[in-house]
């Protein structure tokens, strides 16, 4: 039987309006956990508390309210699935009302209700009032239409309403998704006697267990699950949408802070640059093309420097795209809500959602960019693959489709057959699972070929170009899609390969007849002196023809096998090699297996010039064995 719901409930208002209290009041837990904190009755940090009702679990993350701990609230609102507006009923709403309300609505907070505190201290009048100026407020947001329930931590009036509204609104909540890759975002990190390390967040996708190896970014260090604690209780396994407390092994606490991120190891990346659509509060000052801003995305802070696409400015109220330049590495996905606030004065201006967590650098004059990021942003996720192949022409593996997106490896493998089928996607290396867009695999064979027969018209004595090289000259692909627009080609009988080399099909050397005497006349030579061959040189500067193509038609010579080539300026011909092996077979019937350097010189007839370079030929053929200052024939 599965457990209880998880959703994570987040107070939202205006400071000394009751959040902490009306948490207290619910759960029996005061989220003030700081002395400072009690003694001076405000939260400055984020408090935890929870609260189980029947098929749900609600962890209240209650966060501060006074403008200078902003920060914090910001570093709590990331996991919020319900928020729970406090507004006092002898005050009503108030500037951190209106900017935790603009915070909750960019960061795309779906649904939520407001409690109406210190009800007790006003009459019926004033609390009607009070409502009507909610209802105005929510008109055409988020929270237009939903529950406004008046309570008063101090008499217990309305906590049973608020309850089942609460109970209502997180059964409604989507569930953060078990099945994608984990991902915990860090709000604190400290040291327990006894246990070390212990970061908390809320876990917002897949699941962790002890014994578990994750990874914390932006450090990219490995480290372990030592424990697992929720509500209190230890735990052998969190899942998606729990407040976690994560004790670590493998680091000291001093490394880790706020807005690092644990997550399942060696998939993700950390990085310095997002495409994002961004949106401005109406109430916020105009924003300049290459303007500096606080960035905030759970509980990670940097300064951003935002470049606008296609403007020059983006006035209050609008959105455009963006992409965000970070001074410092954040681990990022599309979808990932941010809020943007002013960097001075340091006020809430913004907000948005990262469109690609990958960006490459833009042109701004670039018209394809906007069409390209709005398809990622908008659509299926078949499309949003297909239009991040199709800007990879060198194609892209499983591992970097899924370090950019966050996508599981089924998700990828699914919709990249549906653009296999349509014959838009072409899977290069199954074990590796590196895709390319067909039309690139039919650019690289185009290429190829092009190289191929460009080698040809430049050496039209060489049988073929070696593969690297042709690589190279197709504009260096990646191998794996080198390799597919080679084997069509081959296919269609465009190239043919003879162990390195490739050549197009059906091609022969065809030799001038200057050449053809010039061939002639190299092998009469080397025929003629048996094992005294003169050097290379000197025979191929008695040719009828240059030295350039007298060392290619050497070169023809070699690979027919005509002429064998022993050492750099030695060359025998094949007959005289041949004429050698006979020698030393006989030598060994009659004499033995023992063969001195100077009873080789005798038998052959040959200097020491000769006979070193030739006892080694022999020795790498395996026709001899050096044993000392000896051979041994085998």
């Amino acid at each position: 039987m599965s457990g209880p719901k998880h959703v994570i409930v987040g107070t939202a208002g205006h400071i000394d309006h009751g959040k902490s209290a009306l948490v207290e009041a619910l759960t029996g837990t005061n989220p003030d956990r700081l002395e400072e904190e009690k003694r001076r009755g405000i939260t400055i940090d984020l408090g935890f508390a929870f609260l189980d009702l029947d098929d749900v679990r609600i962890g209240f993350v209650d966060v501060p309210g006074h403008e200078r701990f902003v920060r914090n609230m910001l570093a709590g609102a990331g996991g919020i699935d319900v928020v729970l507006l406090v507004v006092s009923a002898d005050e009503s709403l108030m500037p951190q009302t209106r900017e935790h309300f603009d915070i909750c609505r960019l960061l795309g907070i779906p649904r939520g209700i407001v409690a109406i505190t210190k009800s007790d201290l006003v009459d019926a009048e004033m609390l009607g009032l009070v409502r009507l100026e909610i209802e105005e407020f929510a008109r055409s947001s988020f929270l237009d239409g939903a529950p406004i329930v008046p309570v008063s931590a101090r008499t217990g009036a309305g906590l049973d309403v608020l309850r089942q509204e609460l109970q209502r609104a997180a059964r409604d909540a989507p569930a953060k998704d078990a099945t994608r890759h984990f991902r915990l975002p860090i709000d604190r990190a400290f040291a327990t006697k006894g246990f070390g390390t212990v970061v908390t967040g809320t876990l917002m996708s897949g699941s962790v267990q002890v014994r578990d190896e994750v990874e914390l970014h932006p450090l990219r260090k490995l480290v372990r699950v030592r424990g697992l604690h929720s509500g209190g209780k230890t735990i052998e396994r969190a899942v998606a949408g729990q407040r976690t407390a994560v004790n670590l092994a493998g680091i000291e606490h001093a490394e880790v802070r706020r807005g690092m991120v644990l997550a399942a190891p060696g998939l993700f990346s950390p990085t310095r640059r997002v495409d994002a659509r961004i949106q401005l509060l109406p109430a916020s000052r105009a924003l300049r093309h290459r303007a500096q801003a606080h960035f905030h995305q759970g509980s990670a802070e940097t300064i951003a420097t935002v470049n606008l696409l296609g403007r020059s400015q983006l006035d209050p109220g609008q959105e455009a795209l963006a992409q965000l330049q970070l001074k410092d590495p954040l681990l990022l996905f599309p979808g990932d809500r941010f809020i943007l606030r002013q960097f001075s004065p340091v006020v809430t201006i913004g907000g948005g959602m990262v469109i690609d967590s990958g960006a490459r650098h833009h042109r701004r004059s670039d018209s394809s960019v906007p069409a390209f990021l709005e398809t990622l942003e908008r659509g299926t996720l078949k499309e949003a693959l297909a239009a991040l192949i199709e800007a990879a022409p060198r194609g892209l593996s499983l591992a970097e489709i899924l370090a950019r997106t966050g996508w599981t490896e089924a998700q990828i493998r699914e919709a990249a057959g549906q653009l296999v089928a349509e014959k838009r996607l072409r899977v290069l290396n199954e074990q590796s699972f590196v895709v390319a867009p067909e039309q690139a695999v039919r650019q690289c064979a185009a290429a190829i070929r092009a190289a191929v027969d460009q080698f040809h018209s430049a050496n039209p004595l060489l049988p073929g170009i070696p593969k690297q090289e042709l690589r190279g000259r197709a504009g260096n692909p990646r191998p794996e899609l080198f390799q597919a627009a080679l084997e069509d080609l081959l296919a269609a009988k465009a190239v043919s390969v003879a162990g390195d080399l490739v050549q197009r099909a059906g091609r022969e050397i065809s030799l001038s007849p200057e050449e053809a005497r010039a061939k002639e006349l190299i092998e009469q030579e080397f025929a003629r002196t048996g094992l005294t061959v003169p050097s290379v040189s000197a025979v191929l500067e008695k040719l009828p023809v240059e030295a350039r193509r007298a060392q290619k038609i050497l070169q023809i010579l070699l690979r027919e096998g005509v002429l064998i080539k022993v050492a750099d300026e030695l060359v025998f011909h094949r007959a005289a090699v041949a004429r050698l092996r006979e020698l030393i077979a006989s030598y060994r019937q009659q004499r033995g297996e023992r063969l001195p350097i100077t009873a080789f010189k005798d038998l052959t007839g040959v200097s020491r010039k000769y006979a070193i370079p030739l006892l080694e030929y022999l020795d790498r053929e395996h026709v001899t064995r050096r044993s000392g200052d000896e051979r041994v024939i085998l």
